[in-house]
């Protein structure tokens, strides 16, 4: 039974910090050391579940460091903590009180706590997220590079050259550390016999949705942010919507569906269905996306490649 639960405010340079039941709000620096003393200080007052926000990644170093000290620790969607606190009636939203609100929701909800990571896998989620943000930039120079006047042109020209080097660096890096592992080499041939599916989908998958072929399909569904949200009201019935979820995980699974509306054998037919039907084409890629994610959970949970038996 876990004794303490304590709520944890992540901003990019402090962790402010409360036990559910104190009134006290402990400040820690967002640092190796602040780390380290608050995984003391969570250990003095018998701290049994630290909960906290996803902060943009400003929440990993924290969380990883008190995990390998043997702290449990759940980071959980921030719009669940938010609408929980709405639902409470406090609207307010400061470090202190953040730290106290996260910290009631832990004792009332007691998140499952994620497991700690090892440090191939910390590495593989930590190339996935750069080889985005280069690619992001890459796109930008691009865009730039349409219009761009005679004196700017060099060099948006030299930069999207060393942007296109540093993306294959990176990739080959990936390469390397998921050949390294028999597992993950498997995971990803699995995924990729999906249509639709490439290595770049199935390497993101692999570093940011670990929990793909562990979990039940609602919870994976929950994880990724496409478990539909029902909005009805006695004989109000409202349009189904999702949110949150990993932002990345979101993306990917967007850009499956996006080439699985047209090549996947299962997933064409069940878009062109719910276009029949009267769903708007938003609509109908989010179900897609849905569909994709339960279908390569049961691949993974059953070691199968994909076959267009599935339902």
């Amino acid at each position: 039974m876990t004794s303490q639960y304590a709520g944890i405010d992540v901003g990019k340079a402090e962790l402010h910090a409360n036990v559910y039941g104190q009134e006290k709000v402990r400040v820690f620096a967002n640092t190796h050391i602040g780390n380290k003393q608050l995984g003391n200080w969570l250990k003095q007052n018998k701290v049994g579940l630290a909960v906290m926000e996803a902060s943009g990644g400003y929440e990993r170093q924290a969380a990883e460091e008190l995990r390998r000290t043997g702290i449990p620790v759940s980071v959980v969607n921030p719009t669940h903590v938010r609408r929980f606190c709405q639902g409470m009636g406090t609207l307010a939203k400061t470090d202190v009180k953040d730290a106290r609100m996260i910290a009631y929701y832990a004792s009332v909800k007691q998140p499952k706590a994620q497991a700690a990571k090892s440090e191939a896998e910390t590495q593989l989620a930590e190339l996935v997220e750069r080889r985005e943000q280069l690619t992001e930039m890459l796109g930008m120079e691009k865009n730039r590079s349409s219009n761009a006047t005679v004196s700017s042109l060099k060099s948006i020209e030299k930069h999207i050259i060393y942007l296109a080097e540093e993306i294959k660096a990176i990739e080959t890096q990936i390469e390397k550390l998921t050949e390294s592992n028999s597992e993950w080499q498997l995971r990803l041939v699995i995924m990729q016999s999906f249509n639709g599916i490439g290595k770049v989908i199935a390497t993101t998958l692999l570093a940011e949705l670990p929990e793909l072929g562990h979990e039940s399909r609602e919870v994976i569904a929950a994880l990724a942010g496409v478990a539909p949200i029902n909005r009805d009201s006695g004989k109000m019935r409202g349009r189904r919507s999702v949110f949150g979820g990993r932002a990345r995980v979101r993306r990917v699974l967007y850009l499956a569906a996006m080439v699985g509306v047209r090549f996947n054998p299962v997933i064409k037919p069940f878009y062109e269905r719910l276009l029949e039907a009267g769903k708007p084409k938003k609509v109908a890629l989010v179900a897609c996306m849905h569909k994709i994610l339960t279908i390569l959970n049961a691949m993974l949970k059953k070691g199968e490649l994909f076959s267009p038996v599935y339902p």
